[in-house]
């Protein structure tokens, strides 16, 4: 690879070999280093490909402040839980790296932090937080200082944000407290308190989290009154109600109008938590 700019020491800007440029992190990569150098392949820690037209310098200045030996060991311990088809994502790796250098850093430091959402996060996205979980022991049997349990919260988020594309946490702690809210909203709609381990609250779950996915990329389903749709409103009348008010939730907390076929497999989610739990 051919160097061709230096961004501090331990990041530099490269083509690689089929002309493309790239991010390089290394210790010491760019010290004394200089344009049209070849760079030792031994020395790099990670590659970082600029995705989606984004600038090389955004992502450059997102890597900066991010020792390379805390990139190399999220790389390292998500291969050691089997994710490492996640490290295919730079915004996650970007992401959880510099969530373990920091949480490195203030443990060293003395301070404790604690995580508020940790019955939310385990019972909204448990399989993130089992993930996050293993992800932590294997962070934990490669560092020096080890970080406490609670740290599987901030990770259980970044995987859950990773759906997202982007790299800050806000919508992912927005869409925690919007699918709060509407499962309240179906627990007082039909005098019920919902099992979190349940398969239907589950999949109601999930379907949300989807849901926030297409409505965040802007590509709710809409296929103008399907026939599926009209037989899931008439078939269930106060599900529908239910719906809608959901909806209006989520327009008042996001944003975004619901179409009328997203409204309609909501409605159907609603039906199968509620007829699983009476």
């Amino acid at each position: 690879m051919e160097l061709l700019r230096v961004f501090n020491n331990n990041l530099v800007l490269a083509l690689d070999e089929a002309g493309h440029e790239v991010i390089l992190t290394g210790r010491g990569l760019g010290f004394k280093a200089r344009p049209g150098q070849a760079i030792d392949p031994a020395r790099i820690v990670r590659i970082f490909v600029p995705a989606d037209g984004r600038d090389p310098d955004h992502l450059a200045h997102l890597l900066s402040g991010i020792p390379p030996e805390h990139i190399l060991l999220v790389g390292l311990a998500l291969a050691d839980v089997g994710l490492d088809k996640l490290s295919r994502n730079p915004a996650l790796i970007i992401a959880l790296a510099d969530h373990v250098s920091f949480a490195l850093r203030r443990i060293s430091e003395g301070m404790d932090l604690e995580y508020p959402l940790l019955a939310e996060v385990q019972n909204l996205y448990a399989e993130e937080y089992a993930e996050a979980k293993a992800l932590l022991a294997a962070i934990n049997s490669r560092s020096k200082i080890q970080l406490p349990c609670a740290e599987a919260v901030g990770l259980a988020l970044h995987l859950v944000n990773s759906g997202f594309a982007t790299g800050d946490l806000s919508y992912t702690y927005t869409m925690t407290g919007v699918i709060q809210q509407m499962v309240a909203v179906i627990e007082q709609t039909y005098s019920l308190d919902l099992d979190s381990g349940s398969v239907s609250l589950g999949r109601f779950i999930t379907h949300l989290r989807y849901l926030f996915v297409r409505i965040h990329q802007h590509k709710q389903l809409d296929q103008k009154h399907s026939t599926i749709g009209i037989a899931i409103r008439e078939a269930y009348p106060r599900e529908v109600e239910c719906a809608l008010r959901l909806a209006a939730l989520l327009e008042l907390r996001l944003g975004s109008t619901l179409t009328d076929d997203e409204i309609s497999y909501l409605t159907l989610h609603i039906a199968r938590v509620a007829a699983d739990q009476t």
